[in-house]
């Protein structure tokens, strides 16, 4: 692991990296979006791409926000939330959950090269655990951290930095490996240095300025942290 010191206009530090679940590990967002267009069709309500997209990556009371400011107050949200999350199970059940491509690769480097490794997620606890389990996962993380568990969701930086409270560690010491944008806003509101592999949306003109790297796949953080394993954090990374 790498030791506190300067160098050439990189700082040498331990890390960690804190990954995203939906979208940057598992091949999920597709699944919840056909889940959110059949529910909230079977109600009456049919949503346009774009409007869809303001979910990714945003906590299920967020999403309940958004879509109320969509359409209005007579949009029965615990009830469309409910039958969503019957059409996600049985996908779920039906297709199993894919993975994204290179995790294992990568998640195989982070222990090859003993650098601990966590999960800030939006989707609620009950849910992401099951579905971490479900693709055998969830014992390859220190720490899982989920959207009910604190008080503000992506793009507020509150589930990354009740990660690193729990691993204890400075933010600045954490990378983060996210696809949506709410979650780079989230990371780089938390100090933290933001990789973004994009799933559904590309990254905007807004967010791009704020992303350490974007990146195609998982497989091309490795060599990405192969350089900062190497070189360390550049020191103007999260300016």
């Amino acid at each position: 692991m790498l030791q506190l010191s300067c160098c050439g206009g990189y700082v040498m530090l331990p890390f960690v990296v804190i990954f995203d679940m939906d979208g940057l590990m598992l091949d999920t967002e597709r699944m919840a979006r056909n889940a959110w267009l059949q529910a909230l069709a079977e109600k009456g309500f049919q949503m346009e791409e774009a409007s869809y997209l303001r979910l990714i990556g945003r906590t299920v009371q967020d999403a309940e926000m958004i879509l109320g400011e969509i359409f209005g107050a007579g949009l029965p949200f615990q009830q469309v939330f409910d039958q969503r999350q019957t059409y996600y199970d049985l996908d779920i059940e039906q297709n199993g959950i894919p993975l994204k491509s290179g995790l294992i690769e990568l998640l195989n480097f982070l222990e090859e090269q003993g650098i601990t490794k966590a999960v800030a997620s939006s989707t609620p606890c009950w849910f992401a655990v099951r579905k971490l389990a479900h693709v055998g996962v969830e014992n390859r993380f220190r720490v899982v951290v989920c959207g009910d568990m604190v008080e503000r969701g992506k793009p507020a930086p509150d589930l990354f930095l009740e990660a690193a409270r729990r691993l204890n560690i400075q933010p600045e010491q954490c990378i983060v490996l996210e696809d949506s944008e709410a979650g780079i806003q989230a990371g780089h509101a938390a100090g933290m240095l933001p990789v973004m592999v994009p799933d559904l949306k590309p990254p905007s003109p807004e967010v791009v300025p704020i992303a350490y790297r974007i990146i195609p796949s998982l497989h091309d953080v490795i060599p990405l942290l192969q350089d900062i394993l190497r070189d360390g954090f550049p020191q103007d990374a999260r300016e």
